[in-house]
């Protein structure tokens, strides 16, 4: 199975890449290079490390433990993130480990939304056919943050991925490049919150977790 890139074994950011079809990506692919490239960045393509969609959790909270940002990249697909993508959420995120009761590994952490639409920004709006404007799609990503007790930091969005001009989408990579090197120095850090408290009742999740 294919392992990580990590160049450095004391990365405090990983990159969770997530992109069903590489080959016909046109922005995700560029930025998953940029952040291969900086030192201190560990990233892990799903789609590579587990094409049978069979997650090792432990290494992955082990991963994502000793970060302090995690980085999810990928496309918005049907308003949401690529199918892997959920179930790495679903299988590391785990009760007990990541929130409820014990489940504090990710306290005080930082969450970074990176994503792109192949729709431009003007079609998310209530005139338009995506019908609302983007903000609208960001609560579920908000909430696992602080369900984790970590601080959801402003996305950067990439609309319109199919078809911006070329100096754009460079001039995007180039940002994104720049905010990993330069974390956790961003000044707009300082305005934000300090991670919210979501307790979770033991009694909403009783011993066995048993599925609903």
């Amino acid at each position: 199975m294919p392992t990580p890139t990590n160049n450095n074994r004391s990365a405090r950011i990983y990159v969770i890449a997530a992109h069903p079809h590489w080959r016909e990506s046109r922005v995700n692919r560029q930025l998953l290079k940029a952040a291969q490239a900086t030192p201190g960045v560990e990233v892990n393509d799903l789609y590579n490390t587990y094409p049978d969609y069979a997650i090792n959790v432990k290494a992955e909270q082990a991963r994502l433990a000793s970060a302090d940002l995690l980085v999810l990249l990928h496309p918005i697909q049907w308003y949401s993130m690529p199918a892997l993508q959920k179930l790495w959420i679903d299988d590391v995120l785990d009760y007990g480990w990541a929130y409820g009761t014990g489940g504090q590994a990710l306290q005080g952490k930082d969450c970074w939304l990176v994503a792109t639409t192949g729709g431009p920004e003007g079609s998310y709006h209530p005139q338009s056919y995506n019908r609302y404007f983007f903000d609208a799609f960001l609560p579920p990503y908000e909430q696992t943050a602080a369900l984790c007790g970590m601080r959801f930091l402003p996305p950067l969005l990439f609309h319109g991925a199919r078809r911006a001009p070329e100096d754009e989408l460079l001039a995007h990579v180039e940002v994104f490049k720049e905010r990993l090197q330069s974390y956790p120095d961003w000044p707009e850090l300082e305005e934000l919150d300090a991670c919210i408290s979501c307790p979770v009742p033991a009694t909403d999740r009783p011993v066995g977790h048993e599925e609903a």
